[in-house]
């Protein structure tokens, strides 16, 4: 139940219990009956008028907490963003209308190899166990008693049962729903059919190489089985609390991944896209509209791969300013370096005089061939007060929502007409394919069903 919920709950409790009473419960307000007495507020109707008040009370208060204390969450589903119902068309409709009509264009390889975010840590608890789609598979990721995260593949070898639907956690092991065999987390072996005198050498479960960092749970994936290539690096200020969690939100995109880290590099379309201040919210339509034209961002971007021993990692250097009725506000510049780790991974850092430090976590994990979950994490200093991170966190996602709405409707090209000034784009292509191998898996789809 939300906080919300919540007051309005305890003000009608309270409200209920006063007119249910004996008396006039105005006797114990004090100074103000007189005035609700001379608005003819008596009795049956003045207890009702002051239950009504106490509720509006309590909503008023839970409202005025989640906006100061509670962390920012939007969640959005694959339709809410980024298309056009039209016709009497619901959202769902025109998301699904979209999805099979557009061409989709020579891709490259659907699932690079590197570490994927599959929860934020705080979403699993000590033997929990949850479901969660990734890189095409099911897998069943679970917190052991060590608590320590794991992720295996979720089908039971024995029968198909899934794991992580109705199996529980003893130790450090997870127990299938349907016959009770138990497999462990670290390398997914099993270790017990309580049925049987000896467990078979060959029964396990494919257990995924996983690390839990930044207050992540991330898991490593290679087409070849390989061993991880790199780790994902620590940010100090948020493993010492220094940074705390102030919210995140999620988008599922209809693209393939490398769409996305590629706007690293397209440094045109940030002064096309995204100069329309956030009060011209993200739908492309309207963004232009000259109701809001007197605030503007500013953007300065560079774009850079790094060198050995990471060349895994890319940077984009951010200057931004804002404009308001043409002037420029320099409290309000943000400087922000945006280091890729991998294509799965973007460190986000903000530095900013006025409004302090943090990191915004973007996590890009396929869950399908055309199917991308998109989230921001963002952790901001403990000593700012939480509407500032929550309000970067906001503008951050109208932003990108204008992002979903051209990747939910655009044709991946191969080999795009680019000017000199696009030079960035093919040095990202050339950086990012180093995450593809010869194995590795591309979009193989039936044309007759457009079934992808």
């Amino acid at each position: 139940m939300s906080n919300a919920k919540a007051a309005a709950v305890i003000g009608l409790g309270v409200g209920a219990m006063l007119i249910t009473q004996g008396g006039d419960p105005l006797d114990s307000v004090g100074s103000w009956y007189p005035i609700w007495s001379e608005m003819g507020l008596r009795g049956a109707p003045a207890r009702a008028f002051f239950c009504f008040s106490v509720g509006v009370l309590f909503v008023a208060i839970g409202w005025l907490y989640r906006l100061l204390f509670s962390p920012l969450e939007l969640l959005r589903s694959l339709e809410d963003v980024g298309y056009v119902e039209e016709d009497g068309r619901t959202k769902a409709q025109a998301a699904n209308d979209a999805r099979r009509r557009r061409k989709i264009g020579e891709l490259p390889p659907v699932y690079p190899n590197g570490w994927y975010r599959v929860l934020d840590s705080h979403m699993l608890q000590r033997g929990e166990v949850k479901n969660v789609s990734i890189l095409g598979e099911q897998v069943a990721v679970f917190r052991g008693h060590d608590g320590k995260a794991y992720v295996v593949d979720a089908y039971c070898p024995h029968l198909g049962a899934n794991l992580a639907v109705g199996g529980r956690v003893f130790g450090n092991c997870i127990e299938c729903p349907f016959h009770g065999w138990k497999f462990q987390g670290d390398n997914g072996v099993c270790v017990k059919i309580p049925y049987a005198e000896k467990v078979p050498d060959f029964a396990s479960v494919h257990s995924w190489p996983t690390c839990e960092v930044n207050k992540q749970i991330l898991v490593w994936f290679h087409c070849d089985g390989e061993e991880p290539q790199w780790i994902v690096p620590e940010q100090p200020e948020i493993t010492n609390d220094e940074w705390v969690y102030r919210g995140r939100t999620e988008h599922f995109i209809n693209a393939h991944i490398q769409e996305i880290p590629e706007n690293a590099a397209d440094i045109a379309h940030l002064s096309h896209l995204h100069t329309p201040g956030m009060l011209s919210g993200a739908d492309l339509r309207y963004t232009n509209s000259k109701i809001w034209e007197f605030v503007q961002h500013d953007w300065k971007v560079e774009w850079k791969p790094e060198s050995e021993p990471n060349k895994h990692c890319s940077q984009m250097f951010v200057k931004h300013a804002l404009r308001v009725f043409g002037c420029h506000w320099p409290l309000l510049d943000v400087s922000v370096v945006a280091r890729q780790v991998g294509p799965g991974i973007v460190f986000l850092l903000f530095d900013q005089t006025f409004l302090g430090r943090g990191v915004i976590m973007h996590c890009v994990t396929p869950v399908e061939p055309l199917l991308q979950c998109v989230t921001h994490t963002i952790f901001y200093q403990s000593n700012i007060p939480p509407v500032v991170p929550k309000f970067i966190l906001k503008v951050e996602c109208i932003q990108f929502e204008r992002d979903v709405m051209i990747w939910n409707n655009k044709k991946y090209v191969s080999k795009p007409l680019l000017v000199k000034e696009d030079s960035a784009i093919q040095k990202h292509r050339r950086w990012f394919s180093q995450f593809y191998s010869e194995n590795s898996p591309r979009l193989q789809y039936q044309r007759d069903k457009l079934d992808f």
